[in-house]
């Protein structure tokens, strides 16, 4: 088994981002990952539902072994599996973000053994998070640019406070991505 790697969760800005990164870098690699700290410097730290959805999704999406994926939790332990395309739905159940859930299951379906569709229920525009026409306007365009393909689809907008479920989105068709992440380049100067 490989060595599982300790993260401080109250690291940089202390928010969810690390935990979302850390869930998207431990599938691709196969490495597991221990995390303390969970959001300590956010008003209510701990896992909030757009995060444990996020952990559950990637939890089901490699057949990962998780410990601590409840509401409120610091402490996560996630040792995962391999990855598998497939059809996956999830569903928030709040107006959480429904694009920093994808932003952390894409990365590694990209790399599934097959294609997948994957349709996450909750908020689709929210503060401090893309939305979901970045998603469809940006992100997708520079990631086709990469040889990455994937279609999103916007069936219902979801917006704060009241997106609880109700804002739906769904899509995300992937092939198999044509980019090494895994090898690092020559660092080039100028």
């Amino acid at each position: 088994m490989a060595r599982i790697i300790a993260l401080d969760g109250a690291q940089g800005e202390g928010g969810g981002q690390i935990l979302r990164s850390a869930l998207s870098l431990s599938m691709i690699t196969g490495q597991p990952f221990e995390m303390s700290d969970i959001r300590a410097g956010r008003a209510k730290p701990g896992l909030l539902r757009q995060h444990l959805t996020a952990v559950r999704a990637a939890t089901e999406i490699c057949g990962a072994q998780v410990n601590g994926d409840e509401l409120g939790s610091q402490q996560l332990r996630f040792t995962p599996g391999p990855i598998r395309g497939g059809e996956y739905r999830f569903a928030i159940g709040s107006a959480g973000s429904c694009m920093l859930v994808l932003q952390t299951v894409l990365p590694a379906l990209w790399f599934a053994d097959g294609s997948s569709r994957v349709e996450v229920h909750g908020g689709t525009h929210n503060q401090a998070a893309p939305s979901a026409d970045f998603i469809c306007r940006v992100w997708e365009p520079l990631l086709a640019r990469m040889g990455i393909s994937q279609r999103t689809t916007l069936i219902k907008h979801g917006f704060y406070p009241a997106g609880g479920g109700d804002g739906r989105r769904t899509g995300n068709v992937f092939t198999r991505a044509n980019a090494d992440i895994a090898r690092r380049d020559a660092a080039h100067h100028r």
